[in-house]
């Protein structure tokens, strides 16, 4: 062997150690970061065939493996579908695959780390495609596209990956990532350019617009919604352009010497008339429809999430991002028309607390007296939480009872009682009346004293308050009775 062989094998070696050296690098560095590409060394995932299952579905429904695809997303429901191309040239639904995470909230991405899953019409190209990314598989989605820098957006590696992790990302299982790459792969090999990737918050249909008509993303959503028709109308890809600021779906220029341009004022355009015309009446359809949805009550929302959600079938998974945002579930909050919350009473049946050993019972006030009634009254059952101000004061239900026993002290003595002194105030348990008891009220007590109405002053009566109109019932019983002219003047509590 010459010393120049020896040294050519020498430098093979120092390369390839070196490359494998900067591939650990790599790997280690993109799996620290949110759905970033790995420069790792080539696997042989990226190869894997499709599934015979899958091919089999293929031929049934008159695709072959080589045919062109389309993805489309759905963020509430959380699930990714592939599109096929059948013989006729019109796409038909190959599989649907639920979605392991997505983080954010419903809407569009805006900026750099906000987490968001973006929504609205991307291109795939084969360029995008990573076999070598540390997320085991992984396509890049092409945002931003024209649309979102129009609009200033900023962000990148927005990607489709396994790993069930998500930063901004659409994840899913591995063996999921896997099948939905080879399927893209052999798409290229037929000769697909580009594959279009329709990215929607949720289902467009009257349910949803419904549920979400007043927020405040609705705008651009039905923009989006838009080129979501054309392709529910005609199975075929709808054409994409931004001009204005805006999407246009299957349109083209009226004179050829125009220009589209995303931050432009979009010039004359044409659209197919009978196309025009089946949006327009799919579109009258479900305004019918929304509008028999809220005629029967259904309330605007705004869903909140504390990052993202995930699939419901995924919810055994343990190596999930964030498990405990995903725990939490989202929120729906109502909304009204200018998108603020709307402040709903829930009621809630009221829950007798358990007393703590030793300690003196709280002073009975008028809410939580009607709540022991409504809870031994069946009847009164659904109001034994409403609040003084909704409770009529004439209720009889509520109706303090005179000839009740003497309860123990309460824990704080009303102004009266400390000032006056005597026995104990008494009230009165409502579920459980009682004959009238001898010793009840001292001897040589005065009647109960006259309510502030009928007074001899001529006062005109004061706004009729729950405390003020107890105060007779707590005093009697307990010491002798006093003058009207004291409950004119008694200061409420």
């Amino acid at each position: 062997m010459t010393f120049r062989t020896s040294f050519e094998n020498f430098s093979a070696i120092l390369r390839s150690r070196r490359a494998a050296a900067l591939a650990s690098v790599a790997i280690a560095a993109g799996a620290l970061s949110a759905c970033q590409d790995g420069d790792g060394l080539r696997s042989g995932r990226a190869y894997k065939p499709i599934p015979a299952e899958t091919l089999a579905l293929m031929q049934e429904k008159g695709m072959n493996k080589h045919s062109p695809i389309l993805f489309r997303a759905f963020k509430k429901e959380a699930e990714l579908e592939i599109w096929k191309m059948r013989d006729n040239g019109e796409y038909a639904l190959l599989k649907t695959y639920p979605m392991c995470r997505w983080s954010g909230q419903l809407g569009p991405k805006k900026r750099e780390g906000d987490r968001q899953v973006p929504e609205g019409f991307y291109a795939i190209t084969p360029q995008r495609m990573n076999p070598n990314s540390a997320y085991y598989l992984s396509f890049d989605v092409g945002y931003p596209n024209n649309y979102d820098r129009a609009h200033n957006r900023t962000g990148s590696a927005i990607m489709v990956h396994g790993a069930c992790s998500s930063a901004g990302c659409f994840s899913m299982t591995d063996e999921q990532i896997a099948e939905i790459y080879a399927i893209a792969r052999e798409a290229f090999g037929g000769g697909q350019p580009q594959i279009q990737m329709q990215s929607m918050p949720f289902r467009m249909n009257a349910d949803n617009l419904a549920k979400h008509r007043f927020d405040p993303n609705m705008k651009f959503w039905r923009e989006i919604k838009e080129g979501s028709d054309h392709f529910e109308i005609t199975r075929r890809e709808p054409r994409v352009a931004v001009c204005g600021g805006r999407y246009v779906f299957n349109s083209k220029v009226k004179n050829s010497s125009d220009r589209l341009d995303a931050r432009e004022v979009c010039p004359p355009l044409e659209q197919e008339e009978s196309l025009k015309n089946m949006v327009a009446e799919k579109n009258r359809r479900e305004q019918q429809q929304v509008a028999e949805l809220v005629a029967k009550g259904t309330p605007a929302v705004k869903v909140v999430y504390a990052d993202g959600g995930q699939h419901p079938s995924f919810r055994h998974v343990t190596v999930v991002s964030r498990p405990d945002a995903v725990d939490k579930g989202p929120t729906e909050i109502h909304i009204d028309a200018s998108g603020k919350p709307v402040k709903t009473p829930v009621q809630v049946a009221a829950k007798p607390e358990k007393p703590t050993p030793g300690a003196k019972p709280a002073a009975t006030t008028a809410v939580a007296r009607n709540a022991t009634h409504a809870a031994a009254t069946p009847a009164a059952a659904t109001v034994a939480t409403q609040t003084p101000a909704s409770v009529p004061a004439s209720a009889s239900a509520f109706a303090p009872s005179s000839s009740a026993p003497a309860a123990a002290p309460a824990a704080s003595e009303p102004f009266y009682r400390r000032w006056l002194g005597g026995g104990a105030t008494t009230t009165a348990p409502e579920s459980t009346p009682a004959t009238p008891s001898p010793t009840a009220q001292p001897a040589g007590a005065s009647p109960t004293p006259p309510k502030r109405a009928e007074t001899e002053n001529g006062r005109k009566p004061a706004p009729k308050r729950d405390k003020q109109a107890e105060l007779p019932m707590m005093i009697r019983g307990a010491v002798p009775a006093l003058p009207p002219s004291f409950m004119a003047f008694a200061p409420a509590k």
